[in-house]
């Protein structure tokens, strides 16, 4: 499931298919994405590339025709690996960089970048 949150322009979406199961949150307003995998107990962090990740209203008409159409494709499909080296916690200084929503996500795991 999406939802979008156009005047906080932030979208958070979960995935939920047991052992893959995962939430995930676009911060357009700080310019951060950061993913939780519920499998692996970690929070994935990375910003936002402007040529690389299709803007919020892009996302949110790209669903719309998903959830519409179920067969549409589209070349913005945007797959991410992640190759983390080591973790930290997040302290105080990195949820002022991050925002509140990425805190709320990510507070007490290991943060990779």
């Amino acid at each position: 499931t999406m939802t979008i949150d156009n005047e906080n322009r932030l979208a958070d979406v979960h995935v939920r298919s047991g052992l893959y199961s995962s939430d995930t949150i676009f911060d357009y307003s700080r310019g951060y994405i950061a993913t939780r995998l519920f499998s692996r107990n970690a929070c994935f962090i990375m910003k936002i590339n402007k040529a690389d990740i299709p803007e919020l209203e892009e996302i949110g008409r790209q669903a719309f025709e998903r959830q519409a159409m179920r067969k549409v494709y589209s070349p913005y499909n945007v797959w991410v690996q992640f190759q983390p080296g080591n973790s930290m916690l997040g302290n105080a200084r990195d949820w002022l960089i991050y925002g509140r929503p990425i805190e709320q996500l990510c507070a007490g795991l290991p943060l990779y970048q």
